[in-house]
């Protein structure tokens, strides 16, 4: 009996982009999948495009009346049929055999409980958003691979009472961002198994380049600096290695080189990252 795989997609604002991942699921070789789309729309935004996909995709289309991408996702969830869960950004599209050799990798590695891909531009080789690497390995809460739309589960080899998300954390909460590296971080302190690996490719346009500007990287870091106070609070001490990485030495590191090279968009944009970093340790609290 083949692995079946449950994809819970958290959209809002978007369409076309919606319509291109739907797109890429229709070219999947691995066809034993649901797609559990949760739709934050108001408008019908996307109705018409998940009609016209509903006869070859196996698609439940909810419509919710609140917003928050952690939240929408935790409560796709509940709806999830599929041994192997993943949460796919609404703005993001799988190569071909995605699915084929996510269930392939679930299926040879024994006790693999979280499988993370690699996030590579737009019909392109160069890596994307997210922590990624050419080299496939397996990974701890040390060196944390991949972001939230490559990461993969294993429904079988998880505690259920830990697959969820923090609700303060991504996209229309207090935090936003750092709501893959959170539940990542928590799952692996419980003792389970992660693989990396770069050959399986999710395209998504690079939006985390200091070209971009310095507001996105401010949003987005103090969702870090909170998830880091958030395991600081449980007196985990191993979070020491992230204050130590995150808070002091990699943005420093960052803005000396940006000096180095003349380079005041990537200081500006490093500065802004050690900023968001703090306001997000600081604002989470106690």
């Amino acid at each position: 009996m083949t692995m079946k795989v449950s994809l819970v997609l958290a959209t809002l604002g978007r369409d076309l982009e919606v319509a291109d991942f739907l797109k890429s699921l229709l070219l999947q070789t691995y066809k034993n999948f649901e797609l559990i789309i949760i739709d934050q729309n108001k408008d019908g935004k996307i109705d018409a495009i998940v009609e016209l996909f509903k006869c070859n995709l196996d698609v439940q289309h909810i419509k919710v009346d609140f917003t928050g991408n952690a939240r929408a996702r935790d409560y796709g969830i509940t709806f999830a049929q599929g041994r192997i869960i993943a949460f796919p950004d609404d703005d993001c599209a799988y190569d071909k055999d995605v699915l084929a050799k996510v269930v392939a990798e679930f299926s040879s590695r024994e006790n693999l409980s979280i499988l993370v891909a690699g996030s590579y531009d737009l019909a392109s080789s160069r890596f994307s958003i997210g922590v990624n690497s050419p080299k496939a390995h397996y990974f701890s809460r040390f060196s944390m691979m991949g972001v939230e739309f490559t990461q993969f589960f294993d429904r079988n080899r998880i505690d259920g009472k830990q697959l969820h998300l923090d609700h303060d954390f991504g996209i229309g909460s207090k935090y936003s961002g750092a709501e893959g590296f959170e539940m990542l971080y928590r799952l692996l302190r419980d003792g389970n198994i992660a693989f990396y690996t770069p050959e399986i490719k999710i395209y998504h346009p690079d939006k985390d380049h200091y070209k971009l500007g310095t507001g996105r990287m401010l949003m987005y870091s103090t969702g870090i600096g909170a998830y880091i106070r958030k395991f600081a609070n449980q007196r985990d001490v191993f979070i020491w290695y992230y204050i130590i990485r995150k808070m002091f030495i990699a943005p420093i590191l960052k803005m000396l080189l940006a000096l180095v090279l003349f380079n005041p968009k990537k200081l500006a944009y490093s500065f802004y990252n050690l900023v968001g970093i703090w306001r997000g340790f600081l604002a989470y609290g106690r």
